[in-house]
């Protein structure tokens, strides 16, 4: 576990001893060596299982928190294995929801996280991005404590012994000609036919021995071997008595005997297939001639019933005829009743209404109102039309006065000339 805690410690020394200023040229790169112990510790403690198949996620990347792809995405992720992580440490962590605050959740780890002794010596909105050396930072940390409440540690390493195996030389199967296929059944068949005799080895060794025979004299005219052993012998050495000809596929004898074979058994098969299909012809010919038979029969006996019936259609086709006529009278007769209940309702309608005006008093009270209105207006137009009477008089009165004037003058004023 001492060798586990090794880089966190390493790069606590790192912050806290050398300025940021200082660091070596390889610093910009020490996130990813963290990232990747981070992704073995993470291994170690089944967060695949526990962690992501729980809330459905993809497993890390060896950069994951290293680069930054998707902040959002990373941040949840962040968060998710942090709280994980402080729960597998043995202090309950509540799991974080999509929408909490960030600040909340990031404050809420570093305590944990200080309270395990860890220094925080970052501003916590290092962390809000998701990704860099300060979350690597914080997930290795935890990622140790967690370790150390399971009560981890490493063991020797256990190197398995491994036996020498003579190399085999595999070829592809891409490359496999016509010619290694060839090769490739000769050895079969060779393999195949090592229990065998060869028939030309069989021939030379009967010609080798007829030689012999004829060069002995006949000395030996009956033979003295015992049958029964000899039947024993014969049935021991048989299974090797076997002779083979070696077949060439190529040869177009032997697809010519192939084709001869072929057309020998399509010719047995269909001499069968033949009396089969003959005696199926003769058996369905007879169920035809039969089924004949019955229908003239039956018709023959039916006939006054299917006359009977026929005759009945016809009756049934003219009632529908007189049917559709006798409809078709019905639905203009309807047509005409409704038009003339119609005019009915309209001259009882007007008949009520005048009813109505007769009975009703109404009329012949704005009767009398309208003749009152009436004598109102010719006393107006009376006094009106007096009126006008006497202005009327009074103007031809002051006319002839002025006449009567202007003829009794002597000079008549230029002003009354200009007037005229």
């Amino acid at each position: 576990m001492a060798e586990e805690g090794a880089p966190g410690r390493r790069g606590e020394r790192e912050r806290s001893e050398e300025p940021p200023v200082e660091r070596g040229p390889g610093a910009a790169f020490h996130m990813f060596v963290l990232m990747e112990d981070l992704l073995d510790k993470l291994k170690l403690l089944s967060y695949e299982e526990e962690a992501l198949r729980r809330h459905n996620m993809r497993p890390l990347s060896r950069h994951y928190f290293a680069l930054p792809t998707n902040p959002g995405e990373q941040f949840f992720m962040f968060c998710t294995l942090a709280a994980w992580l402080i729960s597998k440490a043995g202090h309950p962590f509540e799991q974080p929801q999509e929408y909490d605050d960030p600040n909340a959740v990031i404050s809420n780890v570093l305590s944990k996280l200080r309270s395990f002794g860890r220094p925080v010596d970052f501003p916590p909105s290092k962390l809000k991005t998701g990704c860099g050396e300060q979350v690597c930072y914080v997930l290795d940390c935890l990622a140790e404590e967690a370790l150390k409440h399971t009560g981890f540690n490493w063991k020797r390493p256990a190197y398995p012994t491994e036996e020498p195996e003579e190399e085999e030389i595999t070829e592809d199967d891409a490359e496999l000609t016509l010619s290694k296929l060839e090769e490739d059944v000769a050895e079969e068949e060779s393999d195949n036919e090592e229990n065998y005799i060869d028939l030309n080895v069989l021939k030379a060794q009967t010609y080798r021995s007829n030689m012999n025979d004829t060069a002995k004299q006949e000395e030996i005219l009956q033979s003295t071997t015992d049958a029964a052993e000899w039947n024993l012998e014969v049935e021991r050495v048989l299974p090797q008595l076997k002779v083979t000809v070696r077949t060439d596929n190529k040869d177009w004898r032997i697809h010519v005997d192939q084709m001869h074979q072929h057309k020998d058994g399509i010719d047995s098969s269909l001499k069968e297939t033949r009396g089969y299909l003959d005696k199926l012809h003769n058996e369905i010919s007879r169920t035809l001639e039969k089924i004949n038979s019955r229908e003239k029969y039956i018709n023959n006996q039916l006939e006054h019933l299917v006359q009977e019936y026929r005759s009945a259609q016809a009756l049934l086709s003219e009632a529908k005829e007189k049917y559709q006529e006798g409809s078709g009278g019905v639905t203009e007769r309807i047509r005409v009743l409704s038009e003339i209940t119609e005019a009915l309702e309209k001259v009882k309608q007007e008949t009520e209404e005048k009813g109505s005006s007769m009975t009703d008093g109404a009329p012949l009270v704005k009767i009398k109102q309208a003749l009152t209105k009436l004598r109102q207006e010719i006393i107006q137009m009376d006094i009106q039309i007096g009126v006008m009477e006497h202005t009327l008089l009074q103007s031809k009165l002051k006319e002839k006065s002025n006449m009567t004037r202007d003829m009794h003058a002597t000079v008549i004023p230029e002003a009354t000339v200009g007037a005229y």
